[in-house]
């Protein structure tokens, strides 16, 4: 196919642009949270223990999914899924639940975590009572949190604003390391003329590449104390399953959701 080099470039109103810039200020400004977190990761790993990962409901879900059983991605990852809370739930319900108390408490306590357990929470509001009353329970039970969350959000929301756990609580109370997401409130991040509500939201975006920030800082620390990570193969190239199965053998029984 010729391009027609009269051919009009495709207005994203500043889109990517804005999201790259997103994307950048937090590899910039959360360089040294990213670190600490990723040798938190690689200690796991050394330990021979999982890495749990938790998301506070909606869309935060998907990038929980983004870190699990992912090709290129580390294979101790154990995602505290709950499928409620998830998009895969219809949306009225999950957003019900997500705003519900205790309801975040009883996913931690049914996957049973132990104290000195590693969790990695995704919460871009880091506000609700999904992901309050789950780090609640983390915390009482002596485990360790990686946040990566929104400062905006949790500073801008108002203290008695209906979607907050009653305990008025952020996300960043509770984590041994915070990783901001520098996530705007409301989301979306472009406005077009003649449209009232903005359009285009970054925090998946965003929160993915701060996933994969994280495995490979955790990969590339494990190296250089001599580790090999485990990380999965693709399986649907030549030999993927193959390379897999001695991952498989050794997660299955770890992790609910292999």
């Amino acid at each position: 196919m010729i391009e027609d080099p009269d051919m009009e470039k495709l207005n994203d109103f500043g889109y990517i642009d804005r999201a790259v810039a997103n994307i950048r200020k937090v590899a910039d400004e959360q360089a040294d949270n990213i670190r600490r977190a990723a040798a938190m990761m690689a200690d796991a790993i050394r330990n021979d223990k999982l890495i749990n990962v938790y998301a506070g409901g909606g869309h935060t879900t998907l990038a929980m999914g983004e870190m699990f059983f992912r090709a290129g991605g580390l294979a101790n990852i154990n995602p505290l899924m709950e499928t409620a809370l998830s998009v895969f739930n219809q949306a009225l319900k999950y957003l019900e639940l997500e705003r519900t108390e205790n309801f975040g408490a009883s996913i931690i306590r049914y996957y049973d975590l132990q104290k000195d357990d590693l969790v990695i929470i995704f919460h871009n509001i880091g506000i609700n009572p999904a992901t309050i009353d789950a780090a609640m329970e983390i915390k009482k039970r002596g485990g360790r949190i990686i946040a990566v969350a929104s400062s905006h959000w949790q500073n801008e929301m108002p203290r008695d604003h209906f979607i907050r756990h009653s305990s008025g609580k952020n996300l960043f109370d509770f984590a041994d390391v915070c990783i901001d997401d520098y996530n705007p409130v409301g989301d979306a991040i472009v406005k077009l003329p003649g449209l009232d509500t903005p359009i285009a939201p970054v925090s998946n975006v965003v929160d993915f590449t701060i996933a994969h920030l994280l495995e490979i800082e955790c990969c590339r620390i494990c190296l250089e104390r001599g580790i090999v990570p485990p990380v999965w193969n693709s399986a649907n190239t030549p030999g993927g399953d193959r390379k897999n199965a001695a991952y498989l053998k050794k997660y299955k029984p770890q992790v609910k959701s292999l």
